[in-house]
């Protein structure tokens, strides 16, 4: 026996589907958007106290460290930009707060970009991209200038300028220490990191990179001048390893938050 299903009614029984698909995809609650992000990060940036809908909403954006139990965060809002559904991905206009315009967020599978950004952070943030830095509470304010940056678990690439102004640290009578500035270049196949000084009397300079094959190791040397060592020479070893002359060494693993001596040796006091 055959059975023929035909007419009207089956047309506007599709018609229904459709509808009632479209109205769940446009009501999708904003946690779905947390779920992505937190996937395509590796849990490091989530959307906390999201209200409205995946397409438009506001909430938390916050960044934590390697451990999750730490993190910087900060009121936004986005609006969804349909047009990136022809790349199968989600594109959003965030606005944030320290922004001095909207940007553009793209998310797809295991995948976060972020392009034309422009805010700032406390410099507390420091610590949360590398623990051993919060151990001297770090003081000031850090610029973010993003060009394109893309973070595919712990795979970054990309175009970004970071600058700490009036750097600093609550441990130290001596403020600001200087400005300083940290540029991040690089492809799918790597980045290079380099830091230089832009004025102070602390000068800091350093150089890493980052590939596919190994974890990214970022190396950065602090002179002190003689007549400033004697108050900066303590909170600078309980981070980095001292040298003559008042240099000192800190060797860096971006990728995993973590810090070690740039050589063996014991640290002299």
């Amino acid at each position: 026996m055959r059975w023929r299903v035909s007419g009207p009614g089956v047309a506007a029984s599709a018609a229904a589907l459709c509808a009632y698909a479209v109205c769940l995809l446009a009501l999708a609650p904003a946690t779905l958007l947390d779920a992505g992000l937190q996937l395509a990060s590796g849990g490091r940036v989530r959307l906390a106290e999201a209200h409205g809908t995946l397409w438009s909403g506001i909430g938390q954006i916050e960044v934590r460290d390697a451990t999750g139990t730490k993190g910087i965060g900060r009121p936004l809002s986005w609006r969804f930009r349909p047009q990136a559904l022809l790349y199968a991905r989600l594109g959003f206009d965030i606005s944030i707060a320290g922004a001095k315009k909207p940007f553009s967020l793209t998310v797809a599978p295991s995948r976060l970009e972020i392009a034309d950004a422009d805010f700032d952070l406390p410099a507390a943030a420091l610590g949360v991209a590398v623990p051993r830095l919060a151990l001297i509470a770090p003081t000031g304010d850090l610029l973010v200038r993003i060009a394109k940056l893309t973070v595919s678990g712990r795979e970054i690439s990309g175009n970004t300028i970071v600058e700490w102004r009036a750097a600093g640290s609550s441990l130290v009578p001596l403020s600001p220490l200087g400005d300083y500035e940290l540029r991040l270049d690089g492809a799918a196949g790597g980045f290079d990191l380099n830091l230089r000084t832009l004025k102070g009397p602390l000068y800091l300079e350093g150089k890493g990179t980052g590939a596919k094959a190994g974890p990214p190791v970022f190396l950065a040397t602090a002179r002190v001048d003689p007549q400033l060592r004697e108050q900066l020479a303590p909170f600078l070893r309980l981070i980095s390893v001292e040298r003559p002359d008042g240099v000192f060494e800190l060797q860096v693993n971006p990728s995993l938050g973590q810090a070690r001596d740039a050589a063996t040796g014991p640290v002299r006091r």
